[in-house]
């Protein structure tokens, strides 16, 4: 190893920061990474771009392990410090004055605070803010997720090892189920302005993240040049593959990425594209912007047949749980249950999907919760999509699903549940109208599913375009 890739480590303002520089003279362009889980981690990361000609720095945020001041969970700091950063970064003799922020997950917030100040922005998996990870867009509260990163993360100076207690999911109120002092104003925050900027984005998600939708959001609502890359993933992205990923599927992240920050720093990037891996194929995809739909009527012997009637009860004493696709077989429905026929030929589906539904609940509010599950020919159920929906009063509403991008093989059904709860990935509705996060009092609730009211929607593709994401991702 080279001095110049041997990391330096400094302090820019009060913040630790690792640099790597490239073995050959500069100056080069480069890449930083503000992250609160311990810049340390990303050595090999800041190597490997140092040995494809970029100055690579990893810095610690205000606050966390080797640096400064006070951690304060996605606050106006991070982009006061990466701008300053940049300007820092800038200011040196070995930089060429371009500056590519790049970040997954919390640092991904940390890249997309200072797009207007960088020159392109790689945001992976990323978490767009206090109250977007908080709820999702439709209402409910991002329980599971939000409680663990708070427990691992949250008002501490490094993070910790010992994971949340299930048991504490059940506690009331959900203001107070952590003794931890920025817990209760994450339920207090506003909705930020959605992040919007001419500079060069690449957004990359998983179809198995659970930010993947907002990643979607960014990529479509992004002013300048963006490019979407969506692999059959979890949060931990190619390190967290899914069940129907193939061998296709495999992407060098580092080598795209750094082929796409040359493009981006070059300004010969144009327009939107996308490159989405299709499940349980070999195939990758552009996301197209108007699929057709298939439309599967609830009621009807070809569409959904309904097994256990429309009628149910939605008890948050005994809610239905996100994390088990068991359905029970006997005692009252806690769900509306349907299944199509087999299907009769391979379908596959890239893009949006939507439940709309005709229901009615007998309480003042209600979350009407919508898992898709394909069970396979061989007996198996496995997770397609799932939407989760606040509202109060009765009559038509719609369900966002996410997006799609899976193969399903001849054989195949699938099965909504529509439920009251999807706990714990989600706080329970409380039913009495007061607020879930500062309820004590939960109620059950009566519900029906009007069945002539109600379809899924599906976005089929048909003949299939296969692309090659290292040829379209940097083009």
């Amino acid at each position: 190893m080279t001095a110049e890739h041997t990391p330096q480590t400094l302090r820019v303002a009060g913040l630790a920061t690792d640099l790597c520089r490239p073995a050959t003279p500069g100056p080069h362009p480069a890449v930083v990474l503000r992250t609160p889980y311990d810049r340390r981690t990303h050595r090999a990361e800041l190597r490997a771009w140092a040995a494809r000609g970029f100055a690579a720095l990893a810095q610690d945020v205000r606050g966390r392990y080797g640096s400064e001041g006070t951690w304060r969970p996605y606050g106006d700091q991070e982009a006061a410090d990466g701008t300053a950063t940049l300007r820092w970064i800038r200011a040196q003799p070995w930089s060429d004055g371009r500056v590519v922020a790049a970040g997954a997950s919390y640092a991904a917030y940390c890249a997309l605070a200072v797009a207007d100040h960088a020159d392109a922005v790689i945001a992976a998996v990323p978490a767009l803010g206090l109250a977007e990870t908080a709820r999702e867009a439709t209402g409910p509260e991002r329980l599971a997720a939000r409680a663990g990163w708070w427990t691992a993360h949250g008002d501490r100076r490094e993070s910790t090892t010992t994971p949340l207690d299930p048991a504490a999911l059940d506690r009331l109120p959900v203001r107070t189920l952590l003794d931890l002092p920025s817990w209760p104003a994450l339920w207090d925050a506003p909705r930020r302005a959605p992040f919007t900027s001419g500079t060069p984005l690449l957004a990359v998600g998983g179809t198995r993240d659970p930010f993947a939708a907002d990643t979607v959001r960014l990529w479509r609502g992004w002013y300048g040049p963006a490019r979407l890359l969506l692999g059959p993933w979890g949060h931990g992205l190619t390190a967290e593959p899914a069940p129907e990923a193939r061998p296709a599927h495999r992407i060098a992240l580092g080598d795209l990425y750094a082929r796409w920050a040359r493009a981006a720093l070059d300004g010969t990037l144009t327009g939107h594209t996308s490159a989405v891996a299709l499940g349980d194929s070999d195939h990758w995809c552009r996301l197209p912007a108007r699929p057709p739909a298939l439309t599967c009527r609830f009621g009807d012997p070809a569409g959904l047949r309904p097994l256990n009637g429309t009628a149910f009860t939605a008890d948050p004493h005994h809610p239905v749980r996100s994390d088990r696709l068991d359905v029970p077989e006997q005692g009252e429905p806690d769900r509306c249950l349907l299944v199509t026929p087999p299907l009769p030929r391979p379908l596959d589906l890239l893009g949006p999907a939507v439940a709309r539904l005709d229901a009615t609940a007998d309480t003042p509010s209600a979350d009407w919760a919508v898992r898709l599950v394909a069970l396979t020919p061989d007996g198996h159920a496995r997770p397609l999509a799932t939407g989760v929906v606040r509202r109060t009063g009765d009559g038509p509403l719609t369900v966002p699903l996410g997006h799609l991008a899976r193969r399903l093989d001849a054989g195949t059904r699938l099965r909504v549940e529509v439920a009251g709860h999807h706990f714990p990935a989600h706080a329970r509705n409380p039913h009495t109208g007061e607020d879930p996060v500062t309820a004590t009092r939960l109620l059950a609730s009566r519900r029906t599913v009007r069945p002539e009211g109600s379809a899924l929607s599906l976005p089929v593709v048909r003949g299939l375009q296969p692309i090659d994401p290292a040829q379209e991702i940097p083009t």
